[in-house]
This record gives structure tokens, C-alpha cells and sequence, in this order.
């Protein structure tokens, strides 16, 4: 428990550290979006698995961890992992001139990739992907969410729904690399849902409800299928 703890006061310091003017214009309400790529059978995810869990808890800061499928068939079937979770982060490796996919793979804002399983590389990421100011407004509301008028990018921007489990969930890994080992995963996403297109005036779409009450709410709006996000916002 204590080395836990100290990896989480590291962290948080190297975060804070590596935060220039920039990406101080994170807050609570327009956190930086934090997406992580892993998969339970994936050996090197460890502790990149950990640096999320350690940031999840920062207001500014919405962490999101998605489970990818290619690792399945060697050994272990990651149980959180979902073929849309894996399009998504080939629709990021096309969008940033990538060949492939690897794990762990941190995208931040949209802007930004790395590895991200050390600490400071970690928060440099965060850093780097800064969006700064410029998006539109979002209010999320019981059933929908409305958003802002703004500026928008040349062919709009895409509105998505995240719903992802806020507990720390601990699990047993039986085989492939990790086998034998106990992993925490948190905010783990369950659901990701478009709900329609932005194209700069305002505009409200309404919330499917979710699978599970006891999962949050996030939404994103996204230039493209994998650009730049604009705006984030979670209940």
C-alpha cells in the first residue's frame, strides 16, 4: 500500500511539473481526455495501466481505458476488450501516419501518442496534448447533451458518448504473459456510442440510457473519426 501510494504522489508531481501555461487551461470542466490502449495479456501494459488509474482521480483529467482484442489469441482473452476498441485505435494510427498498433498506447486529446508507461513520459503526453481554448461549450444534462456554437473544423466534428466504470476492478489474469497475476483496471469503457455530427451551431442529442447504473458518463467531440478533440466533458 505505501509503494502504491508513492507511485501516485510521483505521478502526481511529475504531472503538475510537466505542466506548462498551456495546459493549465484543463480543468474540471474541460478535462483533458486520456484514452489508453492495453490489453490484460500485454505484458509491457502494466505500468501504463498504472499511470492512468493514478491520474484518473484528478478533476482535469478523464481517464479512459480500453481494452483491444488483438492480443486474444496468444493466451489470454482480455475480458473488457472490444473489436470497436481496437477500429478506434487503428482509426488513430491512420490518422497519425502509424503502420501499425502497438500496447500500451496513450492518445491524448487526439494530438498526442506515446507509450506512457513511465511517469514523466506519461505527463509530458498529458502536456504535449494540450487543446487549449477554442471549443464549443457542453452541458450535460440528465437524457442529453447540448452543444455550444463555435468555430468548427472543416467537415465538422463527430459527437460521442462514453460511458466507462469508475471502480477499480481487480483481475485475475490465468494465462499468456500476464498469467499468474492480479491486475487493477479502472475506468474501464464499456460503451462507445456516436450520436451525431457538430458542424459549429449549437446543437442538443439525446442519451441513450445506459447498460449499467453504475457506469459514468463522458462525451466527446471529435474532429473527424480520429482527429483532434474539441471538447470533453464528464457527469
Amino acid at each position: 500500500m505505501k509503494r502504491l501510494h508513492g507511485a501516485l504522489v510521483a505521478l502526481a508531481a511529475a504531472l503538475a511539473s510537466a505542466a506548462g501555461p498551456a495546459a493549465q487551461a484543463a480543468d474540471a470542466g474541460h478535462p483533458v481526455v486520456v484514452e489508453l490502449f492495453q490489453s490484460q495479456g500485454c505484458s509491457s501494459c502494466p505500468p501504463a495501466n498504472a499511470n492512468l488509474i493514478a491520474a484518473a482521480d484528478r478533476p482535469e483529467v478523464l481517464a479512459l481505458s480500453f481494452g483491444v482484442t488483438y492480443w486474444d489469441q496468444l493466451g489470454w482473452k482480455d475480458t473488457f476488450a472490444k473489436a470497436a476498441f481496437t477500429d478506434r485505435q487503428w482509426d488513430y494510427a491512420h490518422a497519425r501516419g502509424h503502420a501499425n498498433v502497438f500496447t500500451p498506447q496513450v492518445v491524448v486529446n487526439g494530438r498526442a501518442d506515446g507509450v506512457g508507461a513511465d511517469k514523466n513520459d506519461f505527463a509530458a503526453l498529458v502536456r504535449q496534448g494540450d487543446r487549449g481554448d477554442g471549443g464549443p461549450s457542453l452541458n450535460l444534462a440528465p437524457g442529453a447533451v447540448s452543444v455550444g456554437a463555435a468555430s468548427a473544423p472543416a467537415g465538422g466534428a463527430e459527437v460521442l458518448l462514453v460511458r466507462y466504470d469508475p471502480r477499480t476492478v481487480q483481475v485475475p489474469i490465468r494465462r499468456g504473459e500476464n498469467g499468474g497475476r492480479t491486475l487493477p483496471h479502472r475506468n474501464v469503457v464499456k460503451e462507445l456510442v456516436r450520436l451525431g455530427h457538430w458542424s459549429g451551431a449549437a446543437a442538443r442529442f439525446s442519451l441513450p440510457p445506459a447498460s449499467d447504473p453504475a457506469l459514468k458518463t463522458a462525451i466527446l467531440v471529435q474532429a473527424g473519426k480520429a482527429g483532434p478533440i474539441l471538447a470533453a466533458a464528464k457527469g
